[in-house]
């Protein structure tokens, strides 16, 4: 027998389609990403038994699940509005998983303090929905897909609710749950730095399919489409490399990169290895284009600049660098960026 998920998940909704391919190991938390619209909620809700397949299996530790109802499958749903029942206790909504899965009333409220104890809200049994700060709800939202003691745990958008003060003490606990979850675990998430704490594997969906796939750091590493590299903050081309000379597509300018490769490649830069100059710049080897400045915009500490031409990329740029070179929409500046800083990978 085969431990973990096996699916193939085929959904059709008027024009659209999911074709999405999947396979996790048991212990593993899979992140899937994506634009809105990809079909990451829709495949969320076709491994919970809440969208039926077109055509397509789901197999947990080898066994078919997918012509099972959705009450049947060994699956825990974390919804990203919790959905928590207002008039039950805490106590009394996690423990209404077990009780639906068979549990006596006794059993299922033993289980269910348990969990609330695993998840630290010990001492909050009898608190009712509307007495739970959005930490807790999502912690009792947790607690209650565990209950059951799921193969398979699915969480959507599960920190999505939060206030930006509470997340990230809410995702290190979360972080240490999912570590503890002996089944495998899919998250979807928009949020790039949720997917990089949590997940062991990003699965990046656009339009129905899969894209791209692999660790986190490989993923921030390598973009391979437009939404991944703006996801993971980089610069990113498609062109024919000839050696370290990679000739870019649509548009004439060729970039010296820091790899020697031959054919179809991906070429990806950080907009803080851009530079920008009054005058064409001279010195070590790099890149050099013309560009026209579209945007100036405030990036944390830094202030990012939208360039135009024949290559379109973002800068990061201190605030003196603004004033100094006079930076407006419209001003005309070079930019160069260096080979050793511009990296090539095969497409």
């Amino acid at each position: 027998m085969t431990a973990g998920l096996q699916t193939r998940l085929v959904v059709r909704r008027g024009d659209f389609t999911l074709d999405l391919a999947l396979e996790a190991a048991a212990g593993e938390v899979v992140a899937l990403l994506g634009p809105n619209g990809a079909g990451k909620t829709t495949a969320l809700r076709a491994l919970a038994g809440l969208t039926p397949l077109a055509a397509g299996h789901i197999r947990l530790d080898g066994e078919p699940v997918h012509d099972l109802a959705a009450e049947r499958r060994p699956v825990g749903v974390v919804f990203q509005d919790y959905l928590l029942f207002p008039h039950m206790t805490a106590l009394d909504n996690v423990a209404f998983g077990p009780r639906c899965r068979g549990a006596s009333r006794r059993e299922a409220r033993r289980r269910a303090g348990e969990w609330l104890r695993r998840v630290g809200l010990e001492g909050h049994e009898d608190r009712r929905p509307r007495a739970l700060s959005g930490g807790q709800a999502q912690r009792v939202a947790l607690a209650r897909a565990l209950a059951v003691e799921p193969r398979l745990l699915l969480l959507d958008e599960p920190l999505a609710a939060l206030d930006a003060h509470t997340r990230p003490r809410i995702r290190s606990g979360l972080r240490r749950h999912l570590a503890d979850f002996g089944g495998v675990a899919i998250l979807v998430t928009h949020d790039p730095l949720d997917a990089m704490v949590l997940a062991d594997r990003l699965v990046v969906v656009e339009r129905g399919r899969l894209v791209q796939q692999g660790p986190p750091a490989e993923v921030a590493r390598h973009p391979r489409s437009d939404y991944v590299a703006r996801l993971v903050g980089l610069n990113l081309y498609r062109g024919r490399a000839d050696g370290h000379t990679v000739a870019l597509h649509g548009s004439p300018i060729r970039l010296d990169t820091g790899e020697a490769l031959h054919g179809e490649v991906f070429v990806a830069f950080a907009p803080s290895a851009v530079a920008l100059y009054r005058e064409r710049p001279e010195g070590s080897p790099r890149n050099r284009w013309r560009a026209r400045v579209e945007t100036v915009e405030r990036h944390g500490d830094r202030v990012r600049v939208g360039l135009g031409g024949p290559v379109p990329a973002a800068a990061d740029v201190t605030p003196g660098a603004v004033a100094e070179l006079g930076l407006a929409e419209g001003s005309r500046v070079w930019a160069a960026v260096k080979a050793t800083e511009t990296h090539a990978y095969p497409a």
